[in-house]
């Protein structure tokens, strides 16, 4: 009886004791749900809130979108060449499955290499004029798992200042000596190549498209100052494979430049079927190492088969001369020049991320939900995607858009510009 009793006792204090602890748990709880929720008002109050509408749909020209009754034409999908709903890249990935499984439940190095991950590499190594690539998941995790492994700290890495934020995350994770350039200023990167020149090497770091104003790096002057200061060039090309350039085939073809750059991460994300995944290309040295260092590559599950084989016929279609680099090209300058004329300011150069500078946040917002009502699918950007007091919609312009389409879009730009005051 003792001994129950004593049994009792003792589990009465261990459920005191678990309640107490279950207590202090939750009052933490409460109060970081305060803090997140006090940070939550701050950003509805900014008007920077992001809602995330809900496709029904596939990702095409126009989508279904929940709680919109009407289909909406599509100027906010990174779909630059159509191809994420092209019958014969969903073939492809459908193919794939049934032929190579969901996945591989496996990272590359153990047994997640199937042939079509090296089909596909070399595939991309072919596309570029490079010696070998590598496979990511994604392109950020492309830039998080080469900086590291590259440079020491010995070394430099000089960044324009509006790189891309994975990027920025990269260079955050090595150890060489980081240096920040004003954005596109070629005297002040040529000041900082002058600092580190006691650095064992140094590489210059750039998107080849920046994703926010649809501007281009001038890389016939960087690689000026790359060869006077013996540096190397490494550029994001995410905004520019697949389409940019006569053949698509990025940056260094927009310029009419060969082998300019020396080592290049972009995605398959984008225009090359838009599903996912990233890569690395540039001499075979350096992808052999990454194959045995870069973190992200060896922690992370190799990509699906069904998005390999997407990667690959898109790719395949490009390379094959579907003239899509140049439906796109006639499409943004169509709505570019529509633009201007009705006295909107459009950011960038002749790219298609088409960015409609509106300077207030609450303004973007407004203005893209009464796009919304006009069948009209684009998106607001403010603070911290852009920088405060810099608000657009950015407008991205695909080969699979008619010139009909562009057409409606300008008319319904021009209809809700002037309600909210932005033009006459």
């Amino acid at each position: 009886m003792f001994q129950a009793a004593a049994g009792r006792s003792g589990w009465h204090l261990l459920v005191k004791k678990k309640n107490l602890s279950y207590s202090r748990n939750s009052s933490a709880l409460a109060a970081a749900r305060q803090l997140l929720e006090n940070e939550l008002d701050s950003i509805r109050q900014a008007g920077t809130f992001k809602h995330e509408r809900v496709i029904t749909s596939k990702q095409a020209v126009t989508v279904q979108v929940q709680g919109q009754l009407q289909p909406l034409l599509n100027f906010c999908a990174n779909n630059y060449l159509g191809l994420s709903s092209h019958p014969d890249v969903i073939q492809a990935g459908k193919e794939a499955l049934d032929n190579y499984g969901a996945g591989l439940s496996s990272v590359r190095f153990i047994c997640g290499t199937q042939d079509i991950h090296k089909v596909l590499e070399k595939k991309i190594a072919e596309f570029h004029g490079r010696e070998d690539a590598i496979l990511y998941p994604s392109c950020f995790d492309a830039n998080a798992g080469l900086f590291e492994v590259l440079l020491t700290p010995d070394d430099a890495v000089i960044s324009d200042e509006l790189n891309h934020a994975s990027i920025i995350d990269g260079i955050r994770l090595c150890k060489a000596k980081k240096l920040r350039y004003k954005h596109k200023d070629m005297a002040d990167l040529e000041e900082k190549l002058k600092e580190s020149q006691n650095s064992r090497m140094r590489l210059i770091v750039t998107d080849g498209v920046f994703s926010m104003d649809g501007n281009v790096v001038p890389l016939k002057e960087i690689g000026q100052l790359a060869d006077q200061y013996n540096s190397m060039i490494f550029i994001d090309e995410c905004h520019a494979t697949g389409f940019f350039g006569a053949t698509g085939r990025g940056t260094e073809e927009y310029f009419g430049l060969t082998n300019r750059v020396d080592i290049i991460n972009s995605t398959l994300g984008k225009a090359l079927g838009g599903a996912a995944g990233g890569y690395t290309t540039g001499p075979k040295e350096l992808i052999h190492l990454l194959r045995q260092r870069s973190r992200p590559y060896l922690f992370s599950n190799s990509l699906p088969p069904p998005v390999v084989a997407v990667a690959q016929k898109a790719l395949e279609l490009v390379m094959g001369g579907s003239g899509l680099s140049q439906k796109v090209a006639a499409n943004t300058t169509r709505f570019r020049q529509g633009m201007t004329s009705a006295g909107f300011k459009i950011l960038g150069e002749n790219h298609p991320i088409c960015p409609v500078f509106l300077e207030d946040a609450k303004l973007a917002s407004t203005m893209a939900e009464r796009m919304l009502s006009r069948g009209i699918y684009v998106i607001g950007f403010s603070y911290p995607v852009v920088p405060k007091g810099k608000a657009r919609i950015r407008v991205q312009i695909s080969a699979a858009h008619s010139f009909d389409d562009i057409d409606r879009t300008i008319e319904a730009f021009i209809s809700v510009g002037r309600e909210l005051g932005v033009i006459h």
